[in-house]
């Protein structure tokens, strides 16, 4: 009988890894609700919070307080368990997504050899889109059992359009995996390292991407299932409290890791343009290094979800329907194709 040898210090390194990721997502979800609220200032030409803490630094913190002091109402027809369980599963589908991000290089910890990358499983892309295909869930349970008709069909219309737009961009990545010719997002990242971002390569791809990713997020011009003139709070409408504040949450979480998915795919991760920074070795500054490059492009990203907000109007839910089946899907179908028989073309010569 054979005893199964664990290694406890991979354990402790996975644990602390995680610890970190969930606890940085956390924060710049938290610190993104204040940043977008700066950037509708700037856009509109006035202060934005500037109460709570210097520069109104504190903001996040008082609008969590608040969230936490709300009465805690749960409707009496609603299904109770349901209820509790959407937000829930909307927060911990949009944290999952962060296992198979490789955050930086792998650095030298006391003699040992430490990615800084939860899992690098070989299915990596297909994971995420399990996972992301796991947050229509949270939409459609938490509209469904407040039973209330409006968050019901709020519910509906987050569901179909999440479902309609992640065909495009499955397609959109295909293109990408075809020239990787892996699964896993290390490689992804080794390739553009090697031989140049994607977004060189694949720039329809990535604009597809792109919008798909304002659709997965329910971001305007993309935000049907929350249109207030329409279907007052949308799915979320009959939530209060830390429940509702989880819904919310979730959505920056959701916008911080698509921003992450974007900077990963397309441009390079944790790469420098134009520097090797494979001869600076494994010390741990070098990770810290790739960690705020990939942070700083995660940043743009984010700063472009905010300024199209308060810059773009909200389509009709048909326009949607409309963008996302025959443009979206045709484009990216054709650059597909297009790819498939360059790679074709270049392998056979």
């Amino acid at each position: 009988m054979y005893l199964l040898q664990f290694d406890w210090w991979i354990v402790l390194e996975k644990f602390i890894l995680i610890a970190v990721i969930v606890t940085t997502s956390l924060v710049v979800a938290m610190y993104s609700t204040y940043a977008e609220r700066k950037v509708a200032a700037w856009l509109q030409d006035r202060r934005g919070p500037n109460r709570a803490g210097p520069f109104g630094l504190f903001q996040p913190l008082a609008d969590g307080v608040k969230l936490f002091m709300k009465e805690e109402i749960i409707p009496t027809a609603s299904s109770s368990t349901l209820f509790i369980l959407g937000p829930m599963l909307a927060m911990i589908t949009a944290l999952m997504t962060s296992a198979v991000i490789p955050w930086s290089w792998t650095i030298d910890v006391a003699g040992r050899m430490v990615p800084l990358q939860i899992a690098d499983i070989n299915i990596g892309i297909l994971y995420i889109f399990g996972v992301v295909s796991l947050g229509v869930y949270g939409i459609m349970i938490g509209g469904w059992a407040s039973n209330n008709k409006f968050s019901l069909i709020a519910a509906l219309r987050g569901a179909s359009q999440m479902i309609s737009y992640e065909l495009a961009m499955g397609l959109a990545l295909l293109a990408v995996l075809m020239l990787v010719g892996d699964l896993r997002m290390s490689s992804i990242v080794g390739e553009q390292i090697a031989n140049g971002w994607n977004v060189v390569y694949q720039p329809l791809g990535f604009l597809i991407f792109f919008i798909c990713a304002l659709a997965e997020c329910n971001r305007t011009p993309f935000d049907l299932p929350e249109a207030e003139n329409e279907l007052n709070f949308g799915y979320h409408q009959e939530y209060s409290s830390m429940k509702l504040g989880f819904y919310l949450f979730a959505e920056y979480i959701a916008m911080f890791m698509s921003s992450v998915l974007l900077a990963t795919v397309y441009f390079g991760g944790y790469d420098i343009p134009f520097v090797n920074e494979a001869a600076w070795g494994n010390y741990w500054w070098v990770g810290l290094v790739g960690f705020s490059v990939l942070m700083m492009k995660t940043s743009f990203f984010i700063f472009l979800f905010m300024w199209i907000r308060w810059t773009i109007p909200r389509f009709r839910y048909d326009q949607l329907m409309h963008l996302g089946w025959r443009v979206l899907l045709p484009l990216a179908l054709a650059n597909m194709v297009i790819t498939a028989l360059v790679v074709l073309l270049l392998n056979n010569k």
